[in-house]
């Protein structure tokens, strides 16, 4: 069969082959590319390959970097959207790709398709016997692609590791409920006492803020508020994307809870309280006490966004990208509310998975706050998977071996 590349998809076929095609990922977005496009300074260049009847058979989003001396380097986020078990149809497109790279004076490729490396347990360790794609791996070697390592932090563009809940495995909430940290549990049924408001996509215009804490926290970097901006504004269009945040009434909570801590101070100096109860009632007033401290900057909020979690959507598989708190948020448990209210909106809307985006593959890490991310995002994440990693296609090795150094150079000019 003869096959034709295609350098500049239309919008309206990426799209629709986007929609259409089983393995797609967020990344590969027709709104991840515009979005970069307008904020981040890169150029999506929507690529595929039609078969004799004019259908595409395999697409690619790449986001291309201008350098000086016109020169450019290309970047695939969890791409391509091809069947890379099709060994020919695979040759084929590489192939393409790389005259298509020589065209435009590009350095090198970069993809880091999200496929599973191999089935592991969860320490991180192979599975004997168990599931792995390691011949689609020798095939991208074979085919001329330079494996960037088998990192397990968070040292290349995306996690090679994350933790994924498919959901044909459960009959019912109930049963997920089980499958989720008792502890996890706990405190998404005590977020429930404070009359927390689930809202489906309404807007970003508070996630910059709240997700600061976030970003500082767990040292990753932030993008500008323009960003998730137009990252909400193209994902809605095209509808890759779905916002949750969590509000609450800042005047009722800080209300309620000095009306409580009166009625018990009330009870102690009228001598209400039965001996038997004294040191709970004790420990319930000192809890309302420190309340009362947390409430106070809030009390004239009537409508208070306290989190926001931003999520990836293609077709019927979601990604948990981006997420954001404050401390209110935090000691509300508004944070595992808003998972959890993730979890259960996919289930009920038949989703296949929901992905939260990245881990370590190092469960035992000492690195910045790896460690504490993992263990939490293992207590309601379900699978532990290990993907194949990046790979990089080479246009020009001279050029590829300096191009750390012209960056730095570059950069430096820039300032």
């Amino acid at each position: 069969m003869k096959y034709k590349f295609i350098e500049n998809v239309p919008k309206e076929e990426y799209i629709k082959f986007f929609n259409s095609f089983k393995y797609s990922h967020f990344l590969q977005s027709y709104a991840w590319g515009e979005a970069f496009k307008e904020t981040r300074g890169k150029i999506p260049c929507y690529i595929g390959l039609k078969d004799e009847k004019n259908n595409l058979v395999a697409a690619a989003l790449l986001l291309k970097k201008n350098m000086p001396l016109g020169l450019c380097y290309y970047y695939c986020s969890r791409g391509y959207l091809i069947d890379f078990k099709d060994k020919e149809l695979l040759k084929i497109f590489t192939e393409e790709i790389k005259k298509y790279l020589k065209r435009t004076n590009a350095i090198y490729l970069k993809i880091n398709p999200e496929i599973m490396y191999q089935e592991i347990d969860k320490d991180g360790n192979r599975i004997e016997k168990g599931k792995n794609n390691i011949d689609i791996f020798n095939n991208l070697i074979n085919l001329g692609y330079k494996h960037q390592g088998f990192v397990k932090l968070y040292e290349n563009n995306e996690p090679r590791y994350t933790f994924r809940r498919y959901f044909e495995q459960y009959k019912n909430m109930d049963d997920i409920k089980k499958s989720i940290s008792k502890t996890f549990m706990q405190t998404v049924h005590r977020s429930y006492s404070y009359n927390l408001k689930i809202n489906l996509n309404s807007n970003v215009e508070h996630f910059f803020e709240l997700n600061k804490s976030n970003a500082a926290k767990d040292e990753f970097i932030q993008y500008s508020d323009e960003f998730y901006k137009k990252l909400y504004e193209y994902g809605k269009k095209y509808k890759n994307i779905l916002v949750f945040d969590v509000s609450v009434n800042g005047k009722e909570l800080y209300e309620e809870t000095l009306k409580n801590h009166e009625k018990i101070k009330d009870d102690f100096d009228k001598g209400l309280i039965k001996k038997k109860n004294k040191a709970d009632s004790l420990d319930k007033l000192k809890r309302l006490e420190k309340e009362l401290k947390m409430f106070e900057p809030y009390k004239e909020e009537e409508n208070l966004t306290i989190c926001s979690l931003i999520n990836g959507i293609a077709n019927d598989m979601m990604w948990t990208m981006y997420i954001g708190n404050n401390r209110l948020g935090e000691y509300l448990f508004a944070v595992n509310r808003i998972y959890f209210e993730t979890i259960e909106y996919c289930f009920n809307h038949n989703y296949r998975f929901l992905d939260l985006y990245g881990t370590v593959g190092d469960p035992n890490t000492n690195c910045k706050n790896l460690k504490g991310l993992h263990a939490y995002k293992k207590k309601f994440g379900d699978t532990y998977i290990e993907f194949i990693g990046e790979f990089d296609l080479i246009n020009k090795p001279f050029m590829y071996k300096i191009l750390p150094k012209l960056l730095h150079i570059y950069r430096k000019l820039k300032k």
